[in-house]
């Protein structure tokens, strides 16, 4: 890989029937995490699959629906229903080459749509779902609970020490904000709720925990695999 390109060559890609695609976004993770941190992630998992199956690895699709994010600057979102043509597009631009499935790694937890449009499509997968996030937290030691490590938290910021340090401020254990429930948060937005834009304890993340829950997920992937397989 190279930054956050596979380098798989048309060779490399011959006999290959399952494609992952990571599916990121370009929003604020409050002053310590780059716009592109659900990026990062995806790519971070998607990369690491790859180096474990045998699928083809795809590069991201790096802007998504951040709509939620709008008050804060450098936030850039496209409507869901655009997401859901791009997805569609490339699951029918793989069929025609020859690769029947298509795994979305949704690094985001606002692409709503990204469940829509694999419920509606054949060979098709979202990866990883609630469930994969609540196992790999817990292999990964995770102190903070899901609802209140929402954003730029624990998690997140315990997956870039691991992958990519170098996209970590060295202040991020200084950036905790806890919110309480968000009942609304659809509706007004996050920044009803956050000050700084950040929902959890980047204080609590550590490299040795990002690393314990992406290779978590990396194991769960097979799972997938199996699913998509041609039933006899």
């Amino acid at each position: 890989m190279s930054g956050f390109l596979p380098l798989q060559t048309t060779v490399d890609a011959r006999g290959l029937t399952t494609a992952v695609l990571p599916v990121g976004s370009f929003e604020q993770h409050g002053a310590f995490l780059p716009l592109v941190t659900d990026t990062a992630i995806a790519v971070t998992i998607t990369e690491a699959i790859a180096g474990t199956y045998n699928v083809l690895h795809l590069p991201p699709v790096t802007i998504s629906c951040s709509h939620e994010h709008a008050a804060w600057p450098g936030t850039v979102s496209i409507s869901a229903a655009t997401l859901y043509a791009v997805i569609t597009d490339i699951a029918a631009s793989l069929a025609r080459s020859g690769v029947p499935n298509l795994v979305l790694v949704n690094g985001h937890g606002g692409n709503y749509v990204l469940s829509n449009v694999v419920q509606e499509s054949t060979g098709m997968a979202l990866f990883p779902t609630e469930a994969d996030w609540v196992k790999a937290r817990t292999a990964a030691g995770i102190e903070t609970s899901m609802d209140d490590d929402m954003h730029a938290g624990e998690f997140e910021t315990s997956i870039l020490l691991h992958a990519h340090p170098e996209l970590v401020r060295e202040d991020y254990a200084q950036h905790d904000e806890l919110t309480g429930p968000r009942p609304h948060m659809l509706t007004r937005g996050l920044d009803a709720y956050t000050i700084s834009g950040v929902i959890g304890r980047p204080s609590l993340a550590s490299a040795a925990k990002g690393r314990k829950a992406v290779e978590h997920l990396v194991a769960d992937f097979g799972q997938v695999l199996e699913v998509l397989k041609p039933s006899s």
